[in-house]
């Protein structure tokens, strides 16, 4: 440990500590633009100059290392008269447009500006100007004379998002952020540059010119996107949500977001949210009063469940639902007589299914991800689908963790793999085998029985190899495996890796509460997500999902609903394609608008209040589903508020969920027999994953949100006789769709990438199966 004196305080700091360093941690502030404690040190603004003891000149506290013994004066004659000559200096080509600047109020340059700025200018020529930029829809650059070169934005984009996608061109004056060629900005992390940036240059489209900081009121809530649970602050106009930004949790997302979680609030404000509950009658849609259609659908269920039993009801919900409705939902399904629910609906393989040892979850906290020596990912499109979690990588990586990953495409993940296997659907639990008999034979003991014919590559030694030598080692199972038809036997597969070399095991987590989803007990008794259509029901509850979009199989789904006495459908927003199959429309509220409990994929449980008020006759689906329970005549169902269902579930009080557990019980290892034909490859675009970002305007106009093109291997596509660029039929069971073939080496040789939840592909079947692909 170092000794440092700032302005008098006296403080320890470890070796390597900057005078920034110390001063932050004997809370002495000292002004500053580029330095940013996430990122590297520029040292470019020179906003931070200090007076050190006899030093002979100014220096940069972000860049100055402390020695034992040093003095540091930061509001010396010295250093103030240095600070104010750099205010002046960055002042001198700054447009002095504060009153219309989207900053205002809320910019660190006009804040600083008040304490170290000159009273008036002394420069007379004229100002530099600086042309505005399109960098595409998500990032406004309309005003790039205001930028101060602080080059926080090309840091983060290198060093966080993984990709330098703006830099700074020129020298001196005429020194500009740019992007290369033009290009727009597409790293799905992208909406933090604008967080990063301290002037008005990098502003929020979407939110430009809709509200200043000052008539907006701040509150706090949770991501229902992704599993990590990224912590939201919300800023909210006249019960409109007007922005989100980062809420900064060291433990859970730093303080990041992904675009998805920052822009997709504007669908909350859309036309196309369902503002009244809607009944069919007679094959035409009308709006009704709540109590005419809670009365229609109870009517409904009991009419069902007398005639045809329990067995016949069955209730399928998103696992971005909450804790307490998913419970609801359960125990109006259980008082009805039927243990048909489910909240896992792109899954296909529930071979797990009363089998656990406790609830799935990550293995291990994440904060601990930046520890790891190792860490094994199987089954992800990891930068779209967990770009918090990719993130954590992506650092640890630089570091001195060895990430590989075995998956279905070449995407280029933006981490420094130690080794990357790209396979077919049908061969990834071969590979996982392959590693898993490889790193038996790196520890000298045999390998568990059924991988006899399973060969070693080298890739799989490797990463074995990174497995076993390390101390702490994790592997992660993503969405692709989860939803993979041999999503038991990797999970198997992962678990006697896991034991072979001390890793830990763990899934990275669809959706923002599948754990909560286990927690809340909504998983079947009897049928589970597929067979629920593929054994089709008298009448469905369908709560937050779009079946074409969100199931394993639309097709199974479309044609179960299309055949039911009664489809139930709550939802936040009217989805055109459910007019045909439902027959009662009932509006919940997204997560503004409700009070709820997520349960991240660590098992963190964070509960969160609305922040603005229903929108028209929308009400939480926690307070529908208790009022049809009453309606019903069932007991339990006096709940008073949401958080008393939620210490129902979970007791008072409680952080961390207990009973996780990845174990299973009595499941041996028999791998999947080879499969012949074209085999489909269905990722989920970042922007198509849940209902409200597939309404959200701005995120459909990203490169992410592209139509779906089929995506072949150029073998592949020699071996069919088809040309690059021109039109394809893909057919698949009764379904088709005509897109354009795209070659792309990073598919596997005999597979077809066509993404899933789009409305151009939304009628094919199974995302992991085969499927026939032929010339337009």
């Amino acid at each position: 440990m170092l000794e440092i004196e700032i302005d008098g305080k006296k403080a320890q700091v470890p070796d390597g500590s900057t005078v920034m360093d110390a001063a932050q941690q004997v809370g002495v502030y000292i002004p500053h633009f580029c330095y940013h404690k996430k990122l590297s040190i520029a040292a470019n603004c020179r906003m931070c100059l200090v007076q050190v003891e006899k030093a002979p000149k100014p220096l940069p506290a972000c860049a100055t290392p402390v020695t034992n013994g040093m003095k540091v004066f930061t509001h010396s004659e010295l250093a103030v008269k240095a600070q104010k000559g750099v205010m002046e200096f960055l002042l001198i080509n700054h447009p002095l447009d504060c009153p219309i600047c989207d900053q205002g109020g809320e910019c660190q340059l006009q804040d600083m500006s008040v304490g170290y700025g000159p009273m008036k200018s002394r420069y007379t020529e004229e100002k530099h100007v600086v042309f505005h930029k399109n960098v595409g829809p998500l990032i406004s650059m309309e005003e790039m004379s205001r930028c101060i070169h602080c080059t926080r934005c090309v840091r983060f984009g290198q060093e966080i998002g993984g990709i330098m996608e703006l830099g700074m061109a020129n020298r001196n004056m005429h020194s500009e952020i740019t992007t290369f060629l033009g290009r727009t900005v597409d790293s799905e992390l992208s909406g933090n540059m604008i967080d990063m940036c301290p002037v008005g240059e990098l502003t929020s489209k979407p939110f430009r010119y809709t509200a200043r900081s000052w008539e907006l009121q701040r509150r706090k809530s949770i991501s229902p996107h992704d599993s990590v649970g990224a912590n939201l602050t919300v800023q909210v106009k006249h019960d409109s949500v007007m922005r989100v930004l980062p809420r900064e949790n060291e433990a859970v997302n730093e303080c990041w977001i992904s675009d998805k979680e920052r822009f997709s609030y504007q669908a909350l404000n859309s036309d196309e949210r369902l503002t009244k509950p809607m009944v069919k009658q007679g094959g035409e849609w009308r709006e009704v009063d709540w109590n005419v259609a809670l009365d229609y659908v109870a009517h409904g269920l009991k009419d069902v469940t007398r005639e045809h039993g329990g067995d016949s009801l069955a209730a399928l919900a998103s696992p971005a639902s909450t804790l307490e409705e998913l419970f609801l939902l359960r125990k109006v399904c259980k008082g009805l007589g039927s243990g048909n629910i489910d909240f896992r609906p792109r899954q296909s393989d529930f071979g797990t299914d009363g089998k656990r040892g406790g609830t799935p979850w990550l293995g291990l906290r994440l904060a601990e991800i930046k520890d790891l020596d190792a860490a094994l990912v199987v089954g992800s499109f990891l930068r779209k689908d967990h770009p918090l979690i990719a993130q954590r990588l992506r650092q640890a990586a630089k570091k001195y963790t060895k990430v590989s990953l075995i998956s279905v495409a070449g995407d280029d993940q933006l981490i420094k793999l130690h080794t990357n296997l790209t396979v077919s659907p049908a061969l990834l639990a071969e590979t996982l085998a392959a590693v898993l008999k490889g790193a038996a034979e790196l520890k000298g003991v045999a390998a568990p029985s059924g991988l006899e014919s399973v060969s070693v590559s080298a890739g799989a030694k490797d990463i074995a190899q990174s497995l076993v030598e390390g101390e702490k080692r994790a592997i992660f199972l993503g969405n692709v495996a989860t939803q993979s038809p041999q999503a038991t036997q990797l999970h198997a597969l992962a678990l006697e890796l896991g034991k072979l070399t001390g890793a830990t095991v763990g899934f990275l987590g669809e959706a923002a509460n599948v754990v909560g989803g286990y927690v809340a007990g909504a998983v079947p008794g009897n049928g589970n997500a597929r067979q629920i259509f593929e054994q089709p029901r008298k009448a469905y509850l369908l709560m937050g999902i779009e079946p074409e979009f969100d199931c394993a199989n639309p097709q199974l789904a479309l044609a179960a609903l299309k055949q039911a006495s009664l489809v139930v459908y709550l939802s936040s927003f009217k989805h055109a394609p459910a007019l045909e199959y439902a027959d009662v429309m009932l509006p919940i509220a997204p997560y503004t608008e409700t009070a709820g409990t997520f349960i991240n994929t660590e098992g963190r449980v964070q509960s969160f209040n609305g922040v603005v008020k229903p929108r028209g006759e929308t009400r939480p689906a926690w307070k529908i589903l208790r009022v049809l329970g009453n309606v019903l005549n069932l007991d339990g169902f006096a709940y008073e508020s949401s958080e008393a269902v939620r210490d129902e579930v979970l007791g008072k009080g409680v952080e961390f969920v207990a009973g996780l557990s990845n174990d299973l019980n009595g499941l041996a290892i028999e791998l999947p027999q080879a499969v012949e034909g074209m085999q489909r490859i269905a990722d989920v675009p970042i922007n198509f994953a849940d209902a409200q970002a597939r309404h959200a305007p701005a995120l459909q106009q990203t490169t992410d949100s592209v139509a779906p093109s089929a995506r072949i291997n150029e073998q592949t596509l020699a071996q069919l006789g088809i040309a690059a660029g021109s039109q394809v039929r893909i057919k698949q069971g009764q379904g088709e769709a005509s897109l354009v073939a795209k070659a792309d080496n990073s598919i596997p040789v005999g597979c077809v990438r066509v993404s899933a939840a789009h409305a151009s592909t939304g009628n094919l079947g199974d995302m992991f199966g085969l499927i026939s692909v032929e010339r337009a």
